[in-house]
């Protein structure tokens, strides 16, 4: 059993090997940075923070459907136990994500996430305010939101640290990736960092989600997501791969080439260009979905569906509102809005009355401000292909 901190070396590859996967990394950086700095309307980031908690919930077979989860978002919970413990923890995915991007915010904020007591508290937002009796493993352990194990486990065929070894091993792994300072080396220490602290398996429960998360906010405080996408979403879409690499990695040193640790140099490389892969493929997909010429033809697309297939009173003419609004990221009173439908002040009102039914439009009162909605039932429109599950969800209902 691991009980000395040499034991999960290598932390990074050696420098002589690191030059593909700094190339990736600083195409990452650029194309990444750029696409955060995009405006968009807030209730993007809203829906991409449902996104990510099915998503990190379906990688560990937990996993609500996204309407599920909507309804959860409002305090409306299933009658069913067992599916309504699962709506509670995709909700509470969804809190802890705002409150770290919040509390984890900029250069320094991306440090101190390199820290056990960062690390001890991610896993403390995600389970701390939950019920208790929620807070058990399948086999019924009791789960202490915050508190590193205190008995020793086996992981498929890894058994991780000794329990008492965790803080030791954390203690490394803070100080080696909190001082990885250059901009592509840290996000190759990251995607290293993400696999190393699975290995040290520091909670009873909840290791996976909590990786996800820490790599997740780093990225966002670092400035490279501006809420607009996340390694969880390809991380869920490879599922097979992502645990086939992430245990590969657990694996021990394969002869005199395989670098000088105790664990595999490859292995680890070859986990690092995966995750630098899918946050490469997460940020080309967002930066097509936000061409802002295509996404006046869905628009379009989704008013003439909804003007003439659902009859619901959405018109056509509020394309040119709705496009506005999505370029401007921001909100418009509700006559300048009906202003820009060219019709008439009681058909203008109606429309407008229609599009905020549809969730096309949002406004936060009766009478507020309107902005942009992004309502699941019209994403095969407007973003296709982005949540392909909440898709299929609203067409079989």
């Amino acid at each position: 059993m691991y009980s000395q901190i040499h034991q999960f070396e290598p932390l990074l590859p050696a420098d002589a090997r690191m030059e593909p996967l700094l190339a990736k990394a600083h195409d990452l950086s650029r194309l990444a940075t750029t696409l955060a700095g995009t405006r968009v309307p807030p209730e993007l980031r809203s829906l991409l923070r449902s996104m990510n908690s099915y998503y990190t919930n379906r990688i560990e077979g937990q996993h609500t459907r996204p309407h599920e989860i909507d309804l959860a978002l409002r305090q409306d919970f299933s009658k069913d136990a067992a599916l309504a413990a699962k709506q509670r923890l995709a909700v509470a995915h969804i809190e802890a994500e705002h409150a770290l991007e919040q509390r984890y915010g900029g250069a320094e904020g991306a440090t101190a996430l390199y820290s056990a007591d960062a690390v001890q508290d991610i896993h403390l937002e995600l389970f701390g305010h939950l019920p208790a009796a929620d807070l058990v493993t399948p086999e019924k352990e009791p789960i202490a939101p915050g508190a590193l194990r205190r008995r020793d486990v086996q992981v498929g065929q890894h058994v991780a640290p000794a329990h008492a070894s965790v803080p030791a091993f954390l203690a490394r792994w803070s100080a080696f990736y909190g001082g990885v300072r250059r901009g592509e080396a840290a996000l190759v220490a990251l995607a290293c960092a993400h696999q190393r602290l699975g290995w040290v398996h520091p909670f009873v429960d909840g290791n996976g989600r909590v990786m996800r998360l820490h790599t997740h906010t780093w990225l966002m405080a670092m400035g490279y997501t501006g809420g607009l996408w996340s390694p969880l979403r390809g991380f869920a879409r490879s599922t097979e791969r992502y645990y086939a690499l992430l245990a590969d990695a657990d694996s021990l040193r394969r002869g005199d080439l395989d670098g000088r640790g105790n664990l595999s140099e490859q292995a680890l490389m070859a986990w690092a260009d995966y995750v630098l892969d899918t946050c490469l493929d997460q940020v080309y997909f967002m930066a097509s979905m936000l061409d802002f010429e295509t996404m006046k033809a869905r628009i379009e697309a989704c008013l003439v569906f909804e003007a003439t297939v659902l009859k619901q009173g959405v018109r056509t003419e509020a394309l040119r509102g709705l496009h506005y609004l999505f370029l401007s990221g921001e909100e418009m009173a509700r006559g300048d809005f009906k202003a820009m439908l060219g019709m008439s002040d009681r058909g203008a009102t109606d429309a407008l009355g229609a599009l905020v039914k549809r969730g096309l439009l949002k406004s936060d009162s009766p009478q507020g401000k309107v902005r942009f909605g992004l309502p699941q039932h019209a994403l095969r429109f407007l973003f296709p292909q982005l949540w392909p599950e909440a898709e299929a969800d609203s067409a079989n209902r």
